[in-house]
C-alpha cells in the first residue's frame, strides 16, 4: 500500500478498542488495506493508535471473530486480511436465521420473490448455451427424483447447483453472491417436498418445466410454475404441521 495519509489516527480515549477496531475495519472497507495483506506490527499500531497493547489485541480477537483477519503464528505470523468469502457469509446468515427463529413462510416468501426476479433476468440476459445447460440439468433432477432408490445427497447437490446456474444467468454478480450465501445460509425447505412421494413427483416435473419455460423464453409461463411450485411447499408444510399436532389413537383408546 502506497500513501502519504497516514492508515491509521490516534485513538479516541475512554474506548480505545472500539476505535481500534472501526479503523482497521474501515480500512479494509475501503480497501486500503488488501486480502493477505499483513497489518502493521503490534509496537507499530500502538504507536499509531496511540494506545496499549491490550486495546491492540481485544480490537485484533474482535475483527478476527468477524471473519476479517486471520491470526498467523511463526515467523511470518501477524494479523492478515482475509478474503471474505461465501462460507462465512452462509454460516453467519445461518446463525443469524436461527437465533431469530424466522418463521418459514418468510423465507418462503423470500425465496419465492427472489427466483421471480431471477427469472426474467435470466431470460432477458441468459444465453442460448446457458438455458440449454439448464434444461439439461432440470431434466437429470428429474430424472434423479423420479428413482425409487433416490440418492439423497444428490438430490441436495443438483437443487443447489440449479439455483446458483439460474443466479449466474440474470448477470448480475450480486444476485449470485447472494444466491450462493443462500444456498449455504439456510434451506426454503425444499426437502420437504423431496421426503414426500406426491410432492417429489410435481416437483421433478415443475423444475424441468420451469427450465424449458426459460428456454423458449416465456416469461408468464416460467413466473407461474414458479408460483406453482412454491404454493406447493407451503401446502406440504401445512399438511405435516397438521400432522404433527393431531392426536395419536392408541389401540386401547379405540
Amino acid at each position: 500500500m502506497t500513501t502519504s495519509e497516514p492508515l491509521f489516527f490516534p485513538a479516541k480515549p475512554g474506548r480505545a478498542s472500539e476505535d481500534v477496531a472501526l479503523q482497521i475495519e474501515a480500512a479494509i472497507l475501503a480497501g486500503r488495506l488488501a486480502p493477505e495483506e499483513r497489518l502493521p506490527s503490534e509496537r507499530e499500531m500502538q504507536q499509531q493508535f496511540g494506545t496499549g497493547r491490550g486495546a491492540i489485541r481485544e480490537a485484533l480477537r474482535a475483527l478476527k471473530q468477524k471473519g476479517l483477519l486471520d491470526i498467523r503464528k511463526g515467523v511470518k505470523g501477524g494479523a492478515y486480511v482475509c478474503k471474505v468469502g461465501m462460507v462465512s457469509i452462509g454460516e453467519s446468515l445461518a446463525l443469524f436465521l436461527k437465533q431469530h427463529d424466522v418463521a418459514p413462510s418468510a423465507l418462503i416468501e423470500f425465496r419465492e420473490s427472489v427466483d421471480h426476479t431471477l427469472i426474467m433476468l435470466a431470460i432477458a440476459r441468459g444465453s442460448a448455451e446457458a438455458k440449454g445447460a439448464l434444461v439439461s440439468m432440470a431434466e437429470e433432477f428429474e430424472t434423479c427424483l423420479r428413482q425409487n432408490d433416490h440418492d439423497a445427497d444428490r438430490i441436495g447437490h443438483l437443487d443447489r447447483d440449479l439455483n446458483l446456474a439460474l443466479a449466474a444467468m440474470a448477470g448480475n454478480p450480486i444476485f449470485e453472491w447472494i444466491m450462493q450465501a443462500l444456498q449455504r445460509g439456510f434451506s426454503s425447505h425444499d426437502y420437504t417436498l423431496y421426503d414426500t412421494p406426491m410432492y417429489r413427483e410435481r416437483t421433478a416435473a415443475n423444475w424441468a418445466e420451469t427450465a424449458r419455460a426459460i428456454a423458449e423464453n416465456d416469461p408468464l409461463r416460467a413466473r407461474s410454475l414458479i408460483g406453482y411450485h412454491y404454493a406447493m411447499l407451503r401446502s406440504c408444510l401445512n399438511e405435516r404441521a397438521a400432522a404433527s399436532s393431531s392426536p395419536r389413537v392408541s389401540p386401547d383408546d379405540s
